[in-house]
């Protein structure tokens, strides 16, 4: 298998794109100066990860800043941190804040040359209009959360994805979907037959930061540090 058989790139965006776990710890630093526990980036992502989990699947139609609201409002419940509506309200808008990784914008520009490019992320319309400024390209397609009423790893969004790309001719055999989250991406995406790359951005990093732990026995087709080395992997194809 090459990268090269594939016509369509779909991808993740928060955490293979855009660096949300730097993101995230910014945007809790307000609540985090009032709290009097000494709490690690990993636990702190960790506790992240679990309630925001939780509130996509009590929610899955809630757009995702107001979900991100809601689970700033836990973990000030959680941690015993007093927080004012308008806190949690100003970690739901931060998503526009959050940096894109160093390598996004130049790979994807080098990609569309080659593949049409496509979003799918647990994450709403107007809050992905402020990140896309950061990577730079015209993407051929957006599906998101709001647009599906779910929230990865629910099948439906990858079903609603593919239904979507078969109807504008794209069959699923010429799909690669591109992600770091082994729970969010990987594993519905071998459930519903998607061919993946996993972009491993934590590398040695201990546990799986702000994303639960995968289930056993989830495989992916490519692995890669970062899309600087996805391109590169492409470019040796080519020489070949």
């Amino acid at each position: 298998m090459r990268l090269t058989d594939f016509k369509v790139l779909t991808f993740d965006c928060y955490g293979t794109l855009i660096d949300w776990e730097t993101g995230i710890i910014n945007a809790l630093r307000p609540l985090l100066r009032n709290d009097p526990a000494e709490r690690s980036h990993e636990e702190i992502l960790a506790s992240f990860a679990r309630h925001e989990t939780a509130q996509e699947a009590e929610t899955p139609a809630m757009i995702y800043s107001e979900l991100l609201a809601r689970v700033h409002r836990r973990l000030a419940e959680e941690w015993g941190i007093a927080a004012s509506d308008e806190d949690h309200r100003a970690f739901g808008g931060s998503i526009g804040d959050w940096p894109a990784f160093a390598d996004s914008a130049a790979s994807l520009a080098y990609l569309e040359r080659f593949y049409k490019l496509v979003i799918l992320s647990n994450v709403d319309r107007r809050s992905f209009a402020a990140s896309k400024k950061r990577l730079g390209v015209a993407f051929a397609a957006v599906f998101t959360a709001e647009d599906i009423g779910s929230y990865k790893p629910d099948l439906g969004n990858f079903r609603y994805m593919i239904d979507a790309l078969e109807h504008s001719g794209h069959a699923a055999r010429g799909i690669l979907h591109v992600a770091q989250s082994l729970f969010h991406d990987h594993a519905p995406a071998n459930a519903v037959g998607l061919r993946s790359a996993w972009i491993d951005r934590r590398g040695a990093a201990a546990g799986p930061g702000a994303t639960p732990p995968p289930p056993a026995g989830v495989h992916w087709d490519f692995r890669f540090a970062g899309m600087a080395e996805l391109v590169e992997a492409h470019r040796a194809e080519l020489r070949e």
